[in-house]
């Protein structure tokens, strides 16, 4: 099966064909860096490292960019309420989203532009759109008219009326209309600023995407990914900016993940239900996040709770499992090429199937014999690398100290020096002593595995 897309902008699914053979450009929206991140943050990160590494698979030359939001009013709330410099906040902030993305095993994009390093770009971007009746100047401000656009709104279905009733516009006497949008704004003498033909001021959150698409991917590009709730207002107006300053199509293929929901309830700031990734870290194994937001549609809702992230463990647990119990055998080529597991990601990225299909591989690995092994665990390594797991040690895996407690979780030597006594016990014919080291460590969450190679250990 070919690659098959779900395009936003037509509403279905569609044959995935490039611009140029052979060829791909994909953006994502990344974060504004004012804060940690939480899981609805990392759920389209998680989505697009996926498909990158399908697009990889397929295609010899794929360029990955996902920004960075280093100026924004968030930004410098943050700064202030902080009594810090902007720069010194968006660079922990920026470092911080990077390790966490890095926890869940995702790849670096190719490339990682920041706002505060594209203001040129920005600011001929805004002048293209004033010479072309598209944007105007009033009071200081810069603002995209919207109704110069023939068919603004095409991307989230939506009529101006409709965004006006549905959308947060600011009503503002120096707006033609109240739906246009804000390209850049004055900044006050303690608030960042760049010199421009309007005054020193900074441009508007929607800008930034646009400046930077066209000058590290092009004009137009492949892919434009992002989560849902960006679909409209940021990415109507990214259309709206590059299509009217370029005068040509910006984005081949838009796609956007569904929305995160802990616990059934939609993930809200009002809530209090947000759920920062590096506090789940330090509970979860970064793989088992990952896996938890691949294990639904990445177009359908995720209900992220703890019996959803127990679950994922429990999963990657049968897996790696299946890798540990042919720890000796040595993997030969991967048979991916035609498969189930291929099919089913080249399906809009239909990851629970995938799934399905790895359980499928690892359960007929189990079976297999002597002769069918080797390519059989290779062929498990390879689609866990195309869904960015089972990279690790099985051994590791299962030893790791589990559900946050490292400080008071038994060690690993400790572990072995009471394997190594209950050895010895067994030898000396001591098998009350013997069985009371396995309650001892059971009891301490550590499974004992006997088996003709020895004995082997795992944390539950």
């Amino acid at each position: 099966m070919a690659l098959q897309l779900y395009n936003t902008f037509s509403g279905k699914k569609e044959p995935f064909k490039p611009l140029v053979e052979d060829r791909v450009r994909m953006y994502v929206c990344g974060p504004t860096v004012y804060n940690r991140v939480h899981i609805g943050n990392a759920r389209p990160v998680v989505v697009f490292d996926t498909l990158y590494r399908l697009l990889k698979r397929n295609y010899s030359d794929v360029i990955y960019a996902r920004n960075i939001t280093d100026i924004d009013d968030k930004i410098m709330k943050a700064a202030r309420d902080g009594g810090e410099e902007i720069g010194v906040l968006s660079a922990r902030f920026s470092q911080a989203y990077f390790e966490d993305m890095a926890a869940l095993h995702n790849l670096e994009p190719d490339i990682v532009p920041y706002a505060t390093q594209h203001l040129p770009e920005m600011i001929a971007m805004i002048e293209r759109l004033v010479e072309k009746g598209h944007a105007y100047a009033a009071e200081g401000h810069v603002l995209f008219a919207v109704e110069s656009m023939a068919d603004y709104g095409k991307l989230s279905k939506r009529s101006l009326d409709d965004m006006l009733a549905g959308a947060r516009v600011e009503v503002a006497p120096y707006k033609k209309y109240a739906g246009d949008f804000v390209l850049w704004k004055p900044s006050r003498d303690d608030e960042p600023g760049w010199d421009s033909p309007w005054g020193r001021g900074r441009p508007g959150w929607h800008l930034e995407c646009s400046a930077m698409i066209q000058k590290h991917l092009g004009e137009t590009i492949d892919i434009h990914g992002g989560g849902r709730d960006l679909t409209f207002p940021h990415h109507e107006n990214e259309r709206a900016q590059s299509c009217c300053a370029n005068g040509t199509d910006f984005v081949r293929y838009w796609m956007h993940n569904g929305y995160v929901n802990i616990d059934g309830e939609k993930m809200s700031k009002s809530l209090g239900n947000f759920r920062m990734v590096n506090d789940l870290l330090g509970h979860y194994p970064g793989e088992v996040l990952r896996f938890a937001l691949l294990s639904a549609h990445y177009r359908s809702e995720l209900n992220f709770s703890a019996d959803l992230l127990d679950q994922a463990w429990r999963t990657l647990d049968t897996l790696y499992g299946a890798l540990r119990e042919t720890e000796s055998v040595a993997a030969a080529e991967p048979d991916l090429g035609g498969s189930a597991f291929i099919a089913a990601l080249e399906d809009d990225l239909n990851t629970p199937v995938a799934i399905s299909e790895l359980h499928q591989i690892a359960k007929d690995l189990n079976k297999a014999d002597a002769a069918d092994r080797p390519h059989l665990k290779a062929t498990l390594l390879a689609a866990g690398e195309m869904l960015g797991i089972l990279q690790g040690d099985p051994e590791a895996w299962f030893q790791a100290a589990r559900g946050g407690d490292t400080e008071e979780a038994i060690s690993a030597g400790e572990i072995k020096q009471l394997i190594a006594e209950r050895a010895q016990s067994k030898k000396d014919r001591n098998f009350a002593r013997a069985d009371g080291i396995r309650d001892e460590l059971k009891a301490k969450g550590v499974v004992l595995e006997d088996s003709r190679e020895g004995t082997k250990w795992r944390r539950e």
